[in-house]
Parts: C-alpha cells; sequence; structure tokens
C-alpha cells in the first residue's frame, strides 16, 4: 500500500480528523501559552541602554512583548519589524486634552500610532495609569478613551489595537474572600466596563502581591512568593482553594467585573513585580522566587479562570535611578549595564510577522 493512499484512507475517517483537528487546536494554545510574558520599559532613568539596545535585548532574550509608557519616538522606531507585541500608554498629562477635544485624539494617534502601524505590532493604548476616581483626571479618562477609539477607527486601525485603561487592587473593595470582590466606586467604573465590553477590550490590571503583603501583617512570605505546599485560602462561598496571592488578587477583580456585568471579560496583567532592595522583604533571592514562579504560573490560570492563561507584564526591564528613593528604584530584571539580576526564562521565540491584538474579541470562552 502506498503512503498516499494509505494516507488518503486515514483522511477519510471521522475520528483521524477530529484528532488532527484537536492536536491543531493545542498546539495552537500552547503557542498562544508561550506569547503570554512581556516586560514593562519604563524609562525613568538616566544610566539606560539606547532604545535600540533595549529592543534587542528583549529580543535576545525571547521577550515578545513590550509596555511602554509614553510614546517615545526614538522607542517607537526602533520596535519596526520587531514583531514585539506593545501595550502603548496615555501619559497622565496628556488626559485632560484628548478627553476634552477629539482632534486632540486624532493628532496623538496620528503622531503615536499610525505611522509606525505597518510594522509595530500595537495591542492595546492603555488610556490613563491607576487614575483614582478622585484624581483630577479621573473625569477625562472615559472621555479619552472613547476619542482614541474613535481615531483608531478613522484611521482604519480599531480592528486590530484594542483601547483600554489600566487599574490596580485598590480600586477592588471586599477583597476578602476573592469572590467578594466588588468595585469601590461602581460610578467610575461601570461606565468604563461597558466601554470595554462594547469594543471587546481586556481590562487592564496592576497586580503586586509584594506590596500587599508588606500592607498586611498576617500575610504569609511563602503565599506572596508561590511558594506555599498548600492551600492557604479557601472560599466559603464556592470552595475555591488559593496557594498564592497573585491569584487571590486576580479573582477579586474577576468577581468585581462578574458584580459589574461582565462576568467573561478578560484581565491583562499589566504590571507585576518584586523589588530586590530597598524596603521589607525585598532581596534578590525573593524578587527571582517572585519573578520565576510568577512567569510558570500565569499560563495556568486562576482558581476562578483555570486553564486561561493571563497575558502578563513583569515589572520592569531595568532598574531606574530616577524614581523615588526605596523600592521603586529596584524592581529591574536587568542593570542598566544590560546584565541580568536573575536567570529566567521568558518566551521561546518571537514571531518576525506582524501579530494582531487578538485576545478572542477581549472575552473568554
Amino acid at each position: 500500500m502506498s503512503f498516499s493512499y494509505y494516507l488518503m484512507t486515514l483522511l477519510t475517517k471521522p475520528s483521524f480528523v477530529v484528532t488532527l483537528l484537536l492536536g491543531a487546536l493545542l498546539m495552537q494554545s500552547l503557542q498562544i501559552t508561550e506569547a503570554q510574558i512581556g516586560v514593562c520599559y519604563g524609562r525613568n532613568g538616566n544610566n539606560l541602554p539606547s532604545e535600540q539596545d533595549v529592543i534587542n535585548l528583549f529580543k535576545s532574550r525571547g521577550i515578545s512583548r513590550m509596555r511602554l509608557y509614553d510614546p517615545a519616538q526614538n522607542a517607537l522606531q526602533s520596535l519596526r519589524g520587531s514583531g514585539i507585541g506593545l501595550i502603548l500608554d496615555v501619559p497622565r498629562n496628556n488626559l485632560n486634552s484628548i478627553g476634552s477635544d477629539a482632534s486632540a485624539a486624532s493628532r496623538w494617534v496620528q503622531s503615536n500610532v499610525v505611522p509606525y502601524a505597518s510594522n509595530v505590532n500595537f495591542r492595546y493604548i492603555a488610556v490613563g495609569n491607576e487614575i483614582q476616581p478622585s484624581d483630577s483626571e479621573a473625569r477625562s479618562v472615559l472621555p479619552a478613551m472613547q476619542n482614541i477609539q474613535r481615531a483608531l477607527q478613522s484611521a482604519n486601525l480599531a480592528g486590530k489595537i484594542k483601547v483600554s485603561t489600566v487599574i490596580d487592587s485598590g480600586f477592588i473593595a471586599n477583597s476578602f474572600p476573592p469572590s467578594n470582590g466588588v468595585f469601590a466606586n461602581s460610578n467610575y467604573m461601570n461606565p468604563i466596563i461597558n466601554f470595554l465590553r462594547n469594543n471587546g477590550s481586556p481590562l487592564l490590571v496592576n497586580i503586586y502581591p509584594y506590596f500587599s503583603f508588606i500592607g498586611t501583617p498576617s500575610i504569609n512570605l511563602n503565599y506572596a512568593l508561590f511558594t506555599s505546599p498548600g492551600t492557604v485560602v479557601t472560599d466559603p462561598n464556592n470552595g475555591l482553594q488559593y496557594q498564592n496571592l497573585f491569584d487571590a488578587l486576580v479573582d477579586t477583580v474577576y468577581a468585581a467585573l462578574a458584580r459589574a456585568g461582565a462576568p467573561q471579560m478578560v484581565i491583562v496583567v499589566s504590571e507585576s513585580g518584586w523589588p530586590s532592595a530597598g524596603g521589607n522583604a525585598a532581596t534578590t533571592a525573593n524578587a527571582g522566587t517572585y519573578y520565576k514562579n510568577l512567569i510558570s504560573h500565569v499560563k495556568t490560570g486562576t482558581p476562578r479562570k483555570r486553564g486561561q492563561a493571563i497575558e502578563t507584564y513583569l515589572f520592569a526591564m531595568f532598574d531606574e535611578n530616577l524614581k523615588a528613593a526605596g523600592v521603586e528604584q529596584h524592581f529591574g530584571l536587568f542593570s542598566p549595564n544590560k546584565q541580568p539580576k536573575y536567570q529566567l526564562i521568558f518566551n521561546s521565540v518571537i514571531q518576525n510577522s506582524q501579530e494582531s491584538s487578538n485576545i478572542d474579541g477581549g472575552f473568554s470562552n
């Protein structure tokens, strides 16, 4: 029997076709999981490498995604053709003008997105970072998101680039147990959640077990570092078991989203890190343990969303010496001389081809 005849015989069998399809889906799932880890590129230092050297370092280390906090033209230029998926922030000082003037939003997109969109892999535009409801810019966040969305639509980019904003754990009230999570200011958050849901965008959330640990004496260090040998918290409302603090923090946000009418909305962890110096439990050993375990863990999801990998951005690429003294200067994965502080494996490869921000419309199955 010839090989071609044998292959055609197999292909006529439904069970074999199903197996092939399942295998293809599994391989696709594994590829997506491999591409979940990014790193935040903060530039608040006077001794950092050039933008091109930074992009080269991302690529050589297999870091396939980046968050950039401002539209630095040299960085955007260096990202051309790299295949690195990008979160680009609209800085705080632009929010009021963009929120009040659609033409300002159009100029921002025309200056910082359109010239690069053909070969820079924009995934999300993050309109504001941790803008608290009490901040003067808070009233501009949603209008700015809407104006940026319209500007992307006018540029025929809205189908490729998602618009969102970044919150932190402080936006959540009733965080224990995780299933009790609710947005502390629903008047502020619910319209934002409605915008995200209507446009198929994820919610970007900064998750820091470190700050929860140092602010809550009852939290055990092992629980914060993913090193607890067994269950630490059992949620009495649903029986879900938590072995680490990261999962608990993420699931409180999922619970809050469910209460806001968006139970299937995807969360992207837009920052998470552990400092290596400058404060309580801030050591190289603890930070290395946290980052290594985080990279491994986010591929498996949380108890509430088991098996749903979490796109996660480690904070940050470098120690930044112009930040406030203390732990803020010591979150870098690398020293400014590009030497790694920890032995970490990020993603195995970076695709060179342009990658769309395909997250199933911002919603999970």
